[in-house]
């Protein structure tokens, strides 16, 4: 007769699972926090660089009141928003930096956007095509739905009480590049 006996702790517990777990990850998080992602330093934003062009005045608007305009082409995909939210938005001008615009279609598939603001979430949407929703003050990220990139963002800039478009982040839906004029 064999005399087999249990050790009852070498059983893994869920306590111990989890300390684990966490410990390990700790480990391995440590040297990218301190010495950062290998290649990290390639990874920057691109941002599509076009003439400075003027798109409306800091006096003329209002609070969840969106103002029109085309930018950076003469054509309907490139039809934006000039938005005051009313608080801090990323990429916002202004004294309170809550003035930002944003292209008006959907970048999953092209719906319209116009006359969607929630203003009292700051989101854009629903898309009437598969409800996405986006967040104007976190540079347009997708809040819900099927879209897979944020909304194009138009970056701009004030002088005096002028505001100028300078540039756009992001595709703008339609367009293989947005470096390239459709008319060209």
């Amino acid at each position: 007769m064999t005399d087999q006996t249990c050790d009852l702790n070498a059983a893994l517990t869920r306590r111990h699972f989890l300390f684990m777990s966490g410990a390990a990850l700790v480990t391995l998080a440590i040297p990218r926090f301190l010495w950062g992602v290998p290649g990290a330093e390639a990874m920057r934003l691109q941002l599509a660089e076009y003439p400075r062009q003027k798109v409306g005045k800091l006096s003329a608007l209002k609070v969840g009141r969106p103002v029109p305009f085309q930018y950076p082409f003469e054509h309907p995909n490139c039809a934006n928003f000039i938005f005051k939210l009313g608080v801090p938005a990323g990429g916002g001008i202004g004294p309170q930096k809550d003035v930002v615009a944003f292209n008006s279609l959907c970048p999953h598939q092209g719906g319209p956007l116009a006359g969607r603001l929630n203003a009292q979430h700051q989101v854009l949407g629903p898309c009437p095509l598969h409800l996405s929703t986006f967040d104007l003050t976190r540079h347009g990220m997708v809040v819900s739905g099927h879209a897979t990139e944020g909304l194009p963002q138009i970056v701009l800039e004030l002088s005096g009480d002028d505001i100028y478009a300078v540039g756009a982040m992001g595709l703008v839906y339609g367009f293989h590049s947005n470096l390239v004029d459709p008319k060209a």
